[in-house]
């Protein structure tokens, strides 16, 4: 009875002793893994367009810019993301004043990038308190520069100075954001559209069009002067032509007329008998006609001729 009793008991401890084994197996399993899914929620991967951030009791303790992967310390450090890439921000559209005191409504937008997130912590807190001075500082940029403009200057695309204008306001934010170490900087600003406040758009484009109308009857009355002088100098033109061309005729006249009587001189001066007889013949084309009326001396030369009576 007493071997049966120590028989069972070693039997007892040899299964105990293999439950221990496995107990001990287990727990070192289970062990295991816990360090494993610690690991694994403790690493991070920094990517190609991101700042990482990692904070120790809310301290900033390391910022991580090359891309790869890293480890946290579990239960003590906390990881954040900052972007790297360019980001776009659309600032509000607002009302302001030209030079000229017309009202007009800006709808601009600004492009933007941080550049040292451990300033941007430092100085903003967050990417949103970075953005929205960045967007306060592109706004009063704005309303300066086109306040110093007239309003067909901004609108009118043949004089518009935006294109400059642009540029002069994203070196002035860039300025004050760097003067106040935001860490970020603006890569561009754009005026997207300027448009009119509705209460006096009617009346801008009256004036418009009465400005356009004013400036096309100018150009017809310009038209119409030039159009009349040249009529009076063409005028004058012919009229000199003209007066030229008459005087050399005359001068012309004169000297055919002259050579002609030389002509009829040296040839009457030959025979002035035909001379004569030629003078009578003209001179009966000139007197008779077909209702002339002659009176004259029966014994008159001339009758005789026209008698047939001429020896």
């Amino acid at each position: 009875m007493a071997n049966d009793n120590l028989v069972k008991m070693k039997d007892q401890r040899k299964d105990f002793s293999g439950y221990r084994k496995y107990i001990r197996t287990g727990i070192w399993l289970i062990l295991t893994l816990i360090l494993a899914m610690v690991l694994l929620t403790n690493l991070f991967v920094v990517k190609e367009n991101e700042y990482k951030v990692i904070r120790q009791f809310g301290e900033v303790v390391k910022i991580i810019e090359k891309p790869g992967l890293h480890i946290k310390i579990p239960f003590v450090q906390t990881v954040s993301s900052i972007p790297k890439y360019q980001m776009t921000f659309d600032v509000e559209e607002a009302e302001i004043n030209t030079k000229d005191k017309k009202r007009i409504l800006i709808d601009n937008y600004a492009v933007w990038k941080v550049d040292d997130p451990k300033k941007l912590i430092a100085n903003a807190r967050t990417l949103v308190n970075a953005e929205t001075k960045m967007a306060e500082f592109t706004f009063s940029t704005v309303r300066s520069e086109l306040g110093k403009l007239n309003y067909d200057e901004i609108i009118n695309d043949e004089k518009s100075s935006r294109g400059s204008i642009n540029d002069k306001v994203t070196e002035i934010v860039n300025s004050l954001l760097e003067k106040d170490g935001y860490g970020i900087s603006v890569t561009d600003v754009r005026i997207k559209r300027t448009d009119l406040p509705e209460d006096n758009e009617e009346s801008v484009y009256t004036r418009m069009i009465s400005e356009r109308q004013s400036t096309a009857q100018e150009y017809l009355s310009m038209g119409d002067a030039r159009k009349n002088t040249i009529i009076a100098e063409t005028d004058r033109a012919v009229k000199e032509m003209l007066a030229k061309a008459a005087a050399d005729a005359d001068v012309i006249r004169s000297q055919g007329e002259k050579e002609a009587g030389k002509v009829y001189n040296s040839s009457y001066s030959k025979d002035p008998a035909f001379y004569e007889l030629y003078r009578t013949l003209e001179s009966y084309k000139k007197t008779i006609g077909n209702e002339t009326v002659i009176i004259m001396p029966f014994d008159s030369e001339y009758a005789k001729t026209l008698m047939g009576e001429t020896e």
